[in-house]
């Protein structure tokens, strides 16, 4: 389908609709700004009004905290307006919860508790996707830098993910607004791209999954922002020591290795470097569904249900904090900081279990930017 093509088709800017429309209601403090936003009527601008507000400017300021009330534990705060939601071209093939929010393929899904075991075309595809999803993590790391702000690695992300006619899949997941997660120095997961510039000595995570041919492919990496976070001592030891967790349980994959036993082996690493793991969130199964069956919690003595078999393909992806494990998420309800303001790092495969062991789908290459340096 031609560029042209693509550029015709409007959908209605509210996040849980998304229909293609030929309204001609446009939000008016939009129009001032010189962003288009169309509206299917007036239910749908006021229902989508909540958090369309947060692509406004602020008058008096170029930039703002939408949530002054609310205590942060550490010294990030949220950094508005947030960019207008990025376009998809209409030859990209949309996963079904891309218009509504609401993914209802997985929430069906999660009813059977079943894991799903691919077949060999199945898995010739994933590995396709999986490749693909490294190379966008891998364009989009390259930029990093003291200077660029989230917003900009989202916009990154985004484009690089419709050049390889792919869905970024956490586009509307949920309503989340972004193409990627960003998550910097105290945030665990889930951080919302935005105005922050990074700086020299932050760390950054960078979680990827992109949506073609029916099949998502997720991955994550942390990453040192300039010079000063390489000769920080702590932080070193917590990023290094993420890294190694999902390293030494990924060795550990092969037929018939317990699910549960997974934290175990990350607990045990990460308490030897007098770093903490994060319990709210796990990794799980990921095929044709985002996020499915099984459930991979990081800690220890977690109650995970299931065994390795030859053909699922699931996630491992570690969070680890430098102070208490324990979590609060921002009144963005997606932003989840460590309780204590202390940093946290992740690290995030996608995994296929072989007849003998574990194949990598997301494996780093050569020219992958980031990697582990030594520990000061």
């Amino acid at each position: 389908m031609s560029e042209a093509k693509d550029s015709e088709v409007v959908r209605c800017e509210a996040n849980d609709c998304g229909k293609e429309t030929d309204s001609a209601l446009k939000c008016p403090i939009c129009l001032k700004e010189g962003i288009i936003s169309i509206f299917c009527d007036q239910d749908c601008f006021k229902r989508s009004w909540p958090t369309h507000k947060f692509i406004h400017k602020k008058e008096g300021s170029e930039t703002y905290d939408p949530f002054p009330e609310f205590v942060y534990r550490g010294e990030l705060k949220a950094f508005y307006p947030l960019s207008a939601r990025r376009k998809v071209p209409a030859r990209i093939k949309l996963p079904d919860y891309a218009l509504s929010g609401e993914p209802i393929s997985e929430i069906k899904n999660d009813r059977t508790n079943k894991i799903k075991i691919l077949t060999a075309e199945e898995i010739k595809e994933i590995r396709k996707v999986g490749s693909l999803a490294r190379e966008v993590l891998d364009t989009a790391a390259k930029a990093i830098r003291p200077g660029i702000t989230t917003d900009e690695i989202d916009e990154i992300v985004h484009n690089e993910t419709i050049k390889r006619n792919a869905y970024p899949s956490p586009l509307n997941y949920y309503n989340f607004p972004k193409s990627v997660c960003t998550s910097v120095n105290e945030i665990i997961c889930h951080g919302i791209p935005d105005k922050r510039p990074l700086k020299d000595g932050d760390i950054v995570n960078l979680d990827v999954t992109i949506y073609k041919n029916g099949f998502h492919a997720d991955l994550n990496e942390t990453y040192y922002v300039g010079d000063s976070s390489k000769t920080n001592k702590e932080l070193v030891n917590l990023v290094e020591t993420a890294r190694e967790c999902l390293d030494l349980a990924i060795e550990k994959v092969k037929p018939g290795l317990i699910f549960r036993n997974i934290g175990e082996i990350i607990e045990e690493h990460a308490r030897k470097n007098h770093c903490q793991v994060v319990r709210t969130y796990c990794g799980h199964g990921t095929n044709q569904l985002f996020h499915c069956q099984p459930s991979i919690p990081h800690y220890a003595r977690n109650k995970a249900i299931g065994v390795a078999k030859p053909g699922i393909v699931f996630t491992i992806e570690p969070m680890i904090t430098m102070g208490s494990y324990k979590d609060i998420t921002w009144p963005d309800n997606w932003t989840s900081s460590t309780s204590d303001g202390k940093p946290s790092a992740q690290f995030e495969h996608m995994l296929l279990v072989t007849e003998d062991g574990v194949e990598v789908l997301t494996r780093r290459n050569k020219k992958s930017p980031g990697g582990p340096i030594k520990r000061l």
